[in-house]
């Protein structure tokens, strides 16, 4: 069996959430949901992870990182990475190049200021990317990206300059009749995540722009999402990358500690699978690429 690196990725999205995604700019209420994420969920998630002696990669809009300075100080002190993630989770296709462009530097600027090293992770808000977004991920010389999803297990190098046609219905099919263009590769590594990994699509209750229960059962998403795809990684595949995404949001509340705390277990009594950051597996995929190969008959 070859290597099976497992990462918790956290979104610190906490008010930032509200503000640039969730519909709650103008709601009270919602932002005290936000405010709660960050001073009661960051503490209870980071002393779960103390605990069981496991390092996360926390991806943190330049907003939280100022509205809890506290909370973001411990998990940097403990050691744990801290990637850029926006500043109040803005959606990139609704930014102009320059607003994009000021919001990464300003992000790496506060998270230097609390780790004392600039950031190697850049994780898009939103899971988007802007035109714009590839050329400025490689000009602020990331080390890598974890934002797209072009594959399941297996990083990959990012691309600038992909290209494909729109469906223009007011004009003649063979205007649009055209496959999928690749770009150019780039340098920056790019550690996939998933829709199918990530809480708050089934767990996040929001009002606006249209209702989402967010009561899925927990239970339900361990044993039928993350602990599915982690045991077809690691009985089908038997090598690769199995990142999953979590929120202070989610994954704070009181009811999901101890199913995190299950799940870290369960992966823990697996040979070969070790938790890792992000950068971690950046670093060794750029050393190595084939070390993520399947080893078995499946992709």
């Amino acid at each position: 069996m070859g290597d099976i690196d497992i990462a918790i990725g956290i979104d610190v999205d906490c008010v930032a959430g509200w503000l640039g995604s969730y519909g709650g700019e103008d709601s009270p209420a919602d932002l005290s949901r936000g405010l709660c994420a960050g001073n009661e969920g960051i503490p209870r998630m980071l002393q779960l992870l103390e605990d069981e002696g496991v390092k996360g990669s926390w991806y943190v809009p330049g907003h939280s990182i100022e509205t809890f300075e506290e909370e973001v100080q411990a998990v940097a002190d403990a050691g744990h990475e801290l990637g850029v993630h926006g500043y109040s989770h803005e959606n990139p296709t609704d930014l102009s190049r320059e607003q994009e462009d000021e919001i990464i530097a300003v992000s790496k600027d506060l998270i230097e200021d609390v780790t004392g090293e600039e950031p190697v992770g850049h994780r898009a808000s939103w899971w988007e990317f802007s035109e714009n977004t590839p050329e400025l991920v490689e000009k602020h010389d990331f080390l890598y990206d974890s934002s797209l999803m072009e594959r399941e297990f297996e990083p990959g190098y990012m691309r600038k300059g992909d290209d494909w046609e729109p469906i223009k219905y007011d004009q003649e099919p063979e205007s649009w009749m055209t496959p999928y263009e690749y770009g150019e590769e780039t340098d920056i590594v790019e550690v996939p995540i998933s829709w199918y990994r990530d809480d708050i699509p089934p767990m996040l209750f929001i009002k606006q722009p249209s209702y989402n229960t967010g009561y899925k059962s927990p239970v339900m998403m361990y044993e039928e999402y993350y602990k599915a795809q982690f045991d077809y990684l690691y009985n089908r595949r038997g090598a690769g990358v199995y990142t999953f995404t979590i929120h202070p949001d989610i994954h704070g509340l009181p009811h999901m500690i101890p199913l995190f705390e299950d799940f870290i277990q369960y992966v823990k009594s697996h040979e070969n699978a070790e938790f890792k950051t992000i950068e971690e597996i950046a670093r060794k995929y750029e050393d190595d690429p084939s070390v993520y190969e399947s080893e078995g008959e499946y992709i």
